[in-house]
C-alpha cells in the first residue's frame, strides 16, 4: 500500500509517515501535485551478497558477467609515456 502526502502534510505528521514505513509501507512524498521523494523500509542488512547482486540484476540496475571471458592482456608500453607524465606534474 502506497500513501502520499505533500511535502507540507509530511513535515507536520512526520511521526505519522514513519509508522507507515515501520509497517512496511512505501510513503510518496510530493510537492506541488507532483511526486519527488519516497520514504521506504529498508532491507535487512543480513541480505547475502549474491541475493542482493541477483536483485540488482533482476532490476536492470546491473548486467550479468558473461560466462566466459577472456583475460585482461596489457596495453603496449608507449616510449616516453613516463616522462611526459611527470613533466606534466612539474616533476
Amino acid at each position: 500500500m502506497r500513501l502520499l502526502y505533500s511535502t507540507y502534510e509530511a513535515k507536520a505528521r512526520f511521526s505519522e509517515v514513519l509508522r507507515h514505513v515501520r509497517k512496511g509501507r512505501t510513503v510518496t512524498i510530493s510537492y506541488r501535485g507532483e511526486p519527488v521523494a519516497e520514504i521506504r523500509p529498508l532491507r535487512p542488512a543480513t541480505t547475502k551478497l549474491e541475493e542482493r547482486l541477483a536483485e540488482l540484476e533482476r532490476r536492470g540496475v546491473l548486467t550479468p558477467r558473461p560466462e566466459h571471458r577472456e583475460p585482461l592482456k596489457p596495453g603496449e608500453p608507449v616510449p616516453g609515456a613516463l616522462e611526459r607524465f611527470l613533466a606534466d606534474r612539474g616533476e
